[in-house]
């Protein structure tokens, strides 16, 4: 827990540290100690609000027992073999094929998939997600994901306005020029930088904990190969408006893709093999074969599940689509 502690301290120091150099960059020193507040005060409202803006961010509904019997049973027999207390469990009426987890603590965890992955996905392929996910939690890397997610955004939203901001000031051609470029392309990128740094590495980590949660990697790998070709060929709102909030994703979105938080899905796959072979794991079953490629499906609505459920109805999708 003290090295979670400090990896979230050392990142968001370093991200913090980006937004005031940005600043600077734009408004001098008072801007830098501008900077310097919001990003306090972004951080500290973040912490305590991290699960309702990124549930908000996705329009998320929490459903229980009644509402979706199925796949609240299935978080929580997982979340006990995880020792975690019950999250609250989401779906987002979404299209793309997703999940993430999102919360302060474990005590304070929420889980969320799209209707898109449940109507895609075999029973163990969807249990092998939701254990990625509460490995996440158990990790305790929801927090860090949740508040990079926030002042990544934040950097790439005010360098948006870097060339507008010093747009009016033609006192100094030649240093607008490289103010503009740092504050455009250069902060962006590093804060880009920044979050690759652990993203990749806790990945890792959440993938063999999801493994050993679920019991079966091979089916986590499977859900893994299906969820990318889908989720880049799908559009994913979401990470179209704020491409800082695809890192909290099980897999990247095509939007994300040039810079990746997540190692390469081959790589993860690869992995989870070696792991189901020192479990002996069984191999799948044949309902878990991989679905055809995107260009095969007729396009999706925005908020109906792709097209392969009229081949084969998923009970984990609570609306039958």
């Amino acid at each position: 827990m003290q090295v979670s502690g400090f990896r979230t301290t050392l990142l968001l120091s370093a991200l913090t540290a980006l937004f005031m150099a940005l600043g600077y960059t734009l408004g001098g020193s008072g801007g830098a100690f501008i900077a310097l507040l919001v990003a306090a005060g972004m951080n500290l409202f973040t912490f305590w609000n991290a699960d309702r803006i990124v549930l908000s961010m996705h329009n998320a509904r929490e459903v229980d027992a009644g509402s979706a019997p199925e796949f609240y049973g299935l978080v929580r027999d997982l979340a006990q073999r995880a020792g975690l207390p019950m999250p609250r469990v989401y779906l987002i009426d979404q299209a793309a094929p997703n999940a993430f987890a999102t919360g302060r603590n474990p005590q304070n965890a929420a889980v969320a998939a799209t209707t898109g992955l449940l109507s895609m996905l075999s029973h163990d392929e969807v249990s092998g997600v939701m254990a990625h996910e509460l490995a996440h939690v158990r990790n305790r890397d929801t927090l860090i994901m949740t508040m990079v997610a926030t002042i990544a955004g934040a950097i790439s939203m005010l360098a948006n306005f870097g060339l507008f901001f010093r747009g009016g000031d033609n006192q100094n051609g030649h240093g607008n020029m490289i103010a503009s470029l740092m504050a455009v392309i250069v902060a962006p990128f590093a804060a880009m930088i920044v979050q690759m740094a652990i993203s990749r590495t806790r990945e890792y980590g959440a993938d063999a904990g999801g493994a050993e949660i679920s019991g079966n990697p091979r089916a986590l790998a499977s859900a893994l190969a299906k969820i990318a070709g889908q989720a880049q060929a799908i559009p994913n709102p979401v990470s179209e408006r704020n491409p800082a909030a695809a890192q909290l994703y099980i897999v990247p979105t095509h939007f994300s893709e040039l810079f990746s938080t997540h190692p390469a899905t081959d790589k993860r796959i690869a992995v989870l093999e070696d792991m189901a072979m020192a479990m002996g794991a069984p191999a799948l079953k044949a309902s878990s074969a991989p679905v055809p490629p995107a260009s095969a499906l007729p396009r999706a609505s925005a908020l109906s599940p792709v097209a392969a459920p009229k081949r084969r109805r998923s009970a984990l999708d609570p609306n039958g689509r």
